[in-house]
């Protein structure tokens, strides 16, 4: 629910409280730390919790499971244990279990951030497949070769959007790519205070 301002999902107010599960069945959400999302022993148990407490029948949620696995390429780790996966592999079981509960929305805040080369260009390939399947991605990052890849390019500083438009329009444009440099500048101006006061 936002503090300022308002967030409409499909016409619906998120600051209405009487339409929070509403909302909820239509957006699904991943955070930068898949350990912060996991809760079951087993992750075939992973997957199937969001359906189970949503009161589905076994067959339906065992199918889900099933489908939301193979989109992910995870099938073979049903019965693994997700502490002894890798970042990457969690990242998917965290992506597997908001997929069984058919999001048509899926928000994504930093999913690369903690993992390495391979593991990244893995959770890429899958966000693209769902993509061109129907589901709406929203994709939080700050990594500029991610944003090439969308379809739609929105610039947040301090909580504003300050662009909007394609990946060519936002990275051709002279003020965003001079902006990136004063970034970069206040980025290495923090990193030498830190480094003194760690000294």
């Amino acid at each position: 629910m936002p503090a300022l301002g308002d967030v409409y999902i499909d016409s619906m107010n998120t600051k209405d409280s009487k339409l929070i599960w509403k909302i909820r069945e239509k957006v699904g959400m991943v955070f930068q730390n898949p350990d912060n999302q996991l809760v079951a022993t087993v992750v075939e148990d992973e997957v199937a919790f969001g359906p189970e407490n949503l009161g589905l029948k076994p067959l339906e949620i065992k199918e889900r499971v099933n489908q939301s696995l193979h989109a992910v390429g995870m099938q073979d780790y049903r019965n693994f244990a997700p502490h002894l996966l890798s970042g990457g592999q969690k990242q998917k079981i965290a992506i597997a279990g908001i997929l069984a509960l058919l999001p048509k929305y899926l928000v994504l805040d930093e999913p690369t951030t903690m993992l390495d080369f391979n593991s990244k260009e893995e959770i890429k390939k899958i966000i693209k497949k769902l993509n061109q399947a129907g589901t709406t991605i929203i994709y939080i990052t700050h990594f500029m070769e991610e944003a090439l890849l969308a379809q739609r390019v929105l610039v947040m500083r301090e909580g504003k959007i300050v662009d909007d438009g394609t990946p060519e329009h936002i990275f051709t444009k002279e003020d965003f790519l001079l902006s990136l440099e004063d970034l970069l500048k206040e980025l290495i101006n923090l990193r030498k205070k830190l480094g003194k006061n760690l000294n």
